[in-house]
């Protein structure tokens, strides 16, 4: 399998591959390891001293506990005394919880009374414990004095057992995906489909689980006939014949997958040139024999997808989206909540110094385990609702399932509270009178960006789920009448290429890829509906780009030293409800368009600039916006150049710096702008006109006394200016003036000089698309 994941890897490098997945939410990047997320000092029972005894705990940001003597132990730098990786594990707070489940996997040959399973199996000398079950290695017991303590501990321990168990499998290296594939073909061939509750943890964990598997009937068939005394006594003999069992098979296991590991590098390594100077011709045996296989495989796949799984894939999705849907809902709410308290509490305090503390605090939220906890308990009743699914689908292990949703979840809260913090800086703050409401404003743009990232992550999640349940249902019915007939297909793949195509693996992709378009039919249905405010992929939602937020960082009367980020798209439409007076500064990317105009056909493209000057009457803004609609099937045979000058460079940079708030004369402030405003057209325009071909005596001029501005200090009307430009193919240039007025103005002049071939170049255009005042 290595072979096989390191060609693929190699072909997504060839051809770029890039995840198409957009977010709005801004990434967060990942802390510095060692960061301390949680410590405290508890009981701890030892089990080599069979003592309850004080200890100090730290958990870092890799998700292990670490257990020490005291507290300076810690701070001098010194070993613990011990190191849990709680992959695999499960958190209880009851002892009798904590009895069921170990209960379960104590295979007790002798048998017990009720008395003797009444005894507890450690005494807890406080009221409040919490239990660490781990499958193979020893158990841990905690005890607290309060219940708040309690619930803190098994809250991050929770998190802790999720993270350990899929940090590992959410990596996407080519070493990850080989080693997962191969897990996945061996438990195959012992007849195990579908998700097994074991993957957890890192390559070592999962492949020492693996074995213990394979050991376990044989070590209780050694082991257990020879146990005697007392139940408890049998049952933590038992326990730990398999912890020194386990350990073995760990220190051996890391051994021989590191040598392995070694080898299959230096053997992939050796075929680099090869596959990279031969990946058509591999793409090539590829395709060819994946023909023959779907020939074969694809009328029984699907009369097993619409007999046995079709059916009840809408069903299963009902299920699935709604603890989901409202485990994001309640991170949502939460996010929410915290920024109301921000902002109530500086209302009440005005404090600067204040406002950054809590702010800070805010950054700490997603690692907040009893914060997040409620959001993270709406999507455990999965577990419930999909019991019925095991009898007809055999799902393993939904538990995969919760915990990758609620890594989600986290990680989404995480680039929430991150995009907050870059678009908002307490100490760029110099008006303290508008800081609540400036907070308010950022709040609700990110949450507009969560929306939209939460229906991505979900779909995604809906997508990955609804295969997992399904995939072994075909597995299994197509794996005696299908998978014997694969042999047979090898002779089909070069000689060359046999250590980098597996005819098992192309089966298996043909397989995933019959489910992924029915699942994808049925998100897409649900979609369309907005069930669980699910957008649609091809949504265009309005949206505040990253790059106008930034200006709230900047503080009264200065200028931005750097330009902001700029958008990835041609167009973006703004939709600013907001009542402050802001300024907001928005720069499109640089296109570029290439000229490719052939003199004997003529071009059918047209570029639209649009001029919009729209008065609010709380926010007195104005907004000149330019934007450029049109590209077919060719490149587009237009440009519009933007030609710098200083002297208006300066203006504009002038006009920025205006203050928000408009004091004084508003007739005289707002005809200033208007010059400004017309004269950046006028200049566009006789650029763009120039661009197109038109001769200087025939430019388009906009008279000054065509756009009457209409203001007084309480109310201001709104004027668009919407200038279109036609390729010389229409032969026409239409200009049209539009205002709530009801002033229009057509001017139509003809065209007659062409764009030369000698003009198809490739030009840039940096165009200011919306200043507000």
């Amino acid at each position: 399998q290595y072979t096989v994941a390191f060609c693929k890897h190699v072909q997504d490098e060839l051809e770029q591959h890039r995840d198409s997945q957009s977010q709005f939410l801004k990434t967060k990047p990942k802390a510095e390891a060692g960061t301390v997320l949680y410590e405290t000092e508890l009981l701890h029972f030892a089990e080599d001293l069979k003592k309850w005894k004080d200890r100090y705990v730290v958990i870092k940001n890799d998700y292990t506990v670490d257990c020490f003597e005291t507290k300076e132990a810690y701070l001098k730098g010194l070993s613990p005394k011990y190191h849990i990786v709680p992959a695999g594990g499960k958190v209880l707070t009851s002892e009798e919880d904590y009895n069921l489940l170990s209960d379960k996997h104590f295979p007790d040959p002798v048998g017990s009374s009720e008395k003797e399973v009444a005894q507890p199996f450690v005494q807890l000398p406080r009221e409040f414990p919490v239990y660490l079950w781990q499958p193979f290695a020893r158990h841990s017991y905690y005890c607290f004095q309060e219940p708040e303590a309690q619930r803190q501990f098994s809250a991050v321990l929770n998190d802790c057992v999720r993270h350990s168990n899929h940090d590992f499998l959410k990596q996407t290296t080519y070493e990850v995906e080989a080693f997962l594939e191969a897990v996945q073909f061996f438990r195959q061939e012992k007849g195990h489909y579908g998700t097994w509750e074991m993957i957890t943890g890192n390559e070592k964990e999962i492949l020492s689980n693996l074995v213990m598997e394979e050991l376990l009937p044989n070590l209780q068939t050694m082991i257990l006939p020879k146990m005697k005394g007392k139940r408890n006594d049998r049952k933590r003999a038992w326990f730990g014949f398999v912890e020194e069992t386990y350990g073995l098979v760990q220190q051996q296991v890391s051994e021989g997958l590191s040598t392995l590991k070694e080898e299959c590098r230096e053997f992939a390594k050796s075929l680099e040139g090869t596959i990279r100077s031969d990946m058509d011709q591999i793409l090539n045996s590829k395709n060819f024999l994946a023909g023959k296989i779907k020939a074969t495989v694809s009328e029984p796949a699907q009369k097993c997808c619409t007999e046995n799984i079709q059916p009840f894939l809408t069903s299963i999705l009902e299920e699935l989206m709604g603890p989901v849907s409202s485990g994001f809902t309640e991170v949502r709410s939460l996010f929410d909540k915290e920024v109301n308290e921000i902002i109530q509490n500086f209302q009440k305090t005005k404090d600067i110094t204040k406002l950054k503390e809590n702010v800070d605090q805010l950054m700490n939220l997603p690692f907040s385990s009893v914060k997040m906890e409620p959001c993270y308990l709406k999507v455990n009743l999965l577990q419930e609702l999909l019991q019925d699914l095991k009898s007809r689908f055999k799902v393993y292990h939904i538990d995969f399932v919760v915990q990758r949703t609620q890594n989600f979840m986290q990680e989404l809260m995480e680039n929430a509270v991150y995009t907050f913090e870059q678009l908002f800086s307490p100490s760029h703050q110099a008006d303290s009178a508008k800081v609540a409401t400036t907070i308010e404003k950022v709040k609700l743009r990110v949450l507009k960006q969560y929306d939209y990232d939460s229906s991505t992550i979900r779909k995604k999640i809906f997508q990955e789920a609804l295969v997992q349940i399904t995939l072994p249902t075909m597995q299994k019915t197509l794996a005696s009448t299908c998978k014997p007939e694969l042999q047979k297909y090898e002779q089909f793949i070069f000689a060359d290429y046999t250590s980098v195509i597996q005819v098992e693996n192309v089966y298996e992709e043909i397989l995933y890829q019959t489910l992924l378009e029915e699942t994808l039919k049925v998100i897409k249905e649900a979609a369309i509906l907005k069930k669980h405010n699910l957008f649609e992929d091809n949504l265009n939602l309005p949206c505040e780009s990253v790059s106008s937020l930034t200006d709230l960082k900047t503080p009264s009367g200065s200028a931005q030293t750097t330009p902001a980020k700029k958008p990835s798209t041609a167009r973006v439409e703004m939709s600013d409800t907001d009542t402050q007076s802001e300024e907001t500064l928005i720069v499109t990317e640089k296109i570029s368009w290439e000229k490719d105009h052939d003199d004997s056909k003529p071009s059918d493209k047209e570029a639209v600039i649009s001029v919009n000057m729209a008065g609010n009457q709380a926010s007195k803004n104005e907004e000149v916006i330019i934007t450029d609609i049109s590209e077919k099937q060719e490149s587009l045979a237009a440009t519009v150049m933007k030609q710098k000058v200083p002297e208006e460079n300066t203006a504009l940079e002038k006009e920025d710096m205006v203050k928000k708030d408009f004091v004084g004369d508003t007739k005289t402030e707002l005809t200033t702008k208007q010059e400004v405003v017309e004269e950046k057209v006028a200049l566009e325009t006789e650029n763009a006109f120039r661009d197109f071909g038109i001769s200087p005596e025939k430019e388009l001029k906009v008279h000054e006394e065509a756009v009457e501005e209409k203001a007084t200090s309480e109310n201001k009307t709104e004027e668009v200016v919407e200038i279109k430009l036609t390729s010389p193919h229409d032969n026409v240039v239409e200009a049209e003036i539009l205002g709530n007025d009801e002033m229009k103005i057509k001017v139509e002049k003809g065209i007659t000089e062409e764009l030369s071939q000698s003009e198809n170049q490739t030009l840039q255009t940096d165009n200011i698309i919306i200043m507000k005042f």
